[in-house]
């Protein structure tokens, strides 16, 4: 209604203002022809002198009037589009324009603003939902890793791939990239403080020693440890302490989790035993002094094996001579997780004590022929995506870990106090046949020629090498915890 009072205003001065230009303008025409006729006239007359100072007088009052009447009929004409441009966006349509994004604007008034609705696509910017790392692909990395295997003495000499005479590094420049996030690197600080005043343990197979020498290696670089306790059998059982974190770090050897009596083992049988249905006391019985547990294990399932549950034999694996039940590994394997977990249950978690538990999910071989004929892993760059895919046993044994691991889950919420998670490597794993340590798990394999037979290590990792995405992604995991308590806690 402004804009229409406006609008007939002026339209109203408009017309005024025509009729006062046309009044200035005759005006002036004929002020501009008369005083020639009349300077005639009164010069005959003899009376020029006064006529000047006349004529000086008139001009001057005459155009003040001009300038009046002027001033009033431009503003107007000016004013006169203005009007109509806001008359034509006044009635025409609202202009539909690209939404914007969402401003906060804290107010301190009194006023309560209704709510604004949120779209899908921002709550996902707000709430942002767990990284998913186990999917994504390598990525060449110039900046290479934290630590060097000479400066490093926590790494099995097996594992000390450059000291030991590989020739290409190209290895140990590539970053996993998630498919939908971003992996920082490893923070030896953020790691160190996360894990102050705590027990920190890695219980399994040689895989979980592989992982934790990788994770002492990165912690080296920021902070001295010391070994404070180790034992003759093959550096199976140890124990090192950070002063400047009061933190300690543990190795449990214990391939299959559960008791059992590993083939060749004191000149026994070629095949492994193993009780299903009874934890491992050698890690078991120290659970109450531990914080967080990762759990590794696995490649020993794929060996030759006598199963008992109950005190007696359910069958066995590749074990012919023994005239027991043949069957595959795939349920024993469920059986020792499941045993494992309810005993950390059990024995922490029910007593009212909180833990985290990590189960890193199964690490492929990358074995070009039978590991015991021969076998080799020659590659020197990761595998793409596309060539590789998830499948077959190394997908069935990661299932059923997971599977497992959201069991306990469930049953563990009526205690509370115990968050379980799965680091699930086993894609970004399949990934790296060239991060294995091959012929260089001995020194200068080939200083004497090419061998007719060069034993390969195409399970572990080189240090440094892959593995250390493993404690990259256990880090970030262990970062989110903050926002995430443990389980009615």
């Amino acid at each position: 209604m402004v804009f229409v009072s406006l609008s007939l205003f002026i339209f109203t001065q408009h017309d005024k203002c025509k009729n006062q230009l046309n009044t200035a303008l005759v005006l002036k025409f004929s002020q501009s022809t008369t005083p020639h006729k009349r300077h005639k006239e009164k010069r005959r007359r003899g009376i020029v002198k006064t006529m000047k100072i006349g004529t000086s007088n008139i001009f001057k009052d005459q155009s003040l009037s001009v300038t009046k009447r002027l001033v009033p009929w431009t503003l107007c004409t000016l004013l006169l589009p203005i009007t109509l441009l806001q008359l034509y966006l006044y009635f025409s349509p609202q202009i539909q324009l690209p939404p914007s994004s969402p401003i906060t604007v804290t107010s301190h008034s009194s006023i309560s603003l209704p709510p604004t609705s949120t779209t899908s696509s921002e709550k996902d910017v707000v709430h942002e939902t767990p990284c998913d790392y186990s999917n994504g692909e390598w990525i060449q990395d110039p900046i290479g890793p934290l630590y060097n295997a000479t400066t490093c003495n926590t790494i099995k000499e097996s594992e000390k791939c450059i000291p030991n005479g590989r020739p290409d590094i190209d290895y140990l420049y590539w970053k996993w990239k998630p498919s939908q996030c971003h992996l920082p690197r490893f923070e030896p600080h953020t790691f160190l403080q996360l894990i102050k005043n705590k027990h920190v343990v890695f219980v399994g197979d040689s895989l979980a020693r592989n992982q934790l020498e990788s994770l002492l290696c990165m912690l080296a670089t920021v902070s001295a440890t010391n070994l404070i306790y180790g034992n003759s059998e093959d550096n199976k059982f140890r124990r090192w302490h950070f002063p400047s974190h009061n933190a300690n770090f543990s190795l449990y050897w214990s391939p299959f989790l559960v008791q059992g009596v590993e083939r060749g083992q004191n000149k026994g049988p070629s095949c492994n035993t193993m009780h299903l249905d009874h934890v491992n006391e050698r890690w078991a019985r120290d659970i109450d002094q531990m914080d967080l547990i990762v759990i590794s294990f696995g490649h020993w399932f794929l060996l030759p094996s006598v199963y008992i549950e109950g005190g007696s034999v359910l069958g066995s694996l590749n074990c012919p001579e023994l005239n027991h039940t043949e069957m595959d590994f795939y349920e024993p394997l469920r059986k020792v997780l499941r045993t494992s977990l309810n005993s950390i249950i059990e024995r922490k978690v029910a007593k009212g004590s909180g833990i985290d538990v990590i189960v890193k999910t199964f690490s492929p071989d990358h074995f070009e022929g039978d590991w015991n004929k021969g076998g080799t892993c020659s590659k020197t760059r990761p595998y793409r995506e596309e060539e590789k895919k998830l499948e077959g046993m190394d997908a069935e044994i990661r299932r059923i870990q997971i599977e497992e691991m959201e069991n306990a889950k469930a049953k563990a919420n009526e205690f509370g106090g115990f968050r379980l998670e799965a680091l699930d490597v086993t894609k970004l794993a399949l990934l790296r046949p060239d991060g294995h340590p091959g012929p260089y798990m001995n020194p200068f394999p080939f200083a004497n020629g090419v061998q007719e037979y060069v034993q390969n290590d195409c399970v572990h990792w080189c240090l440094p090498g892959p593995v250390d995405t493993w404690n990259e992604i256990l880090l970030e995991m262990m970062k989110g915890w903050k926002e995430k308590p443990r389980s009615k806690e």
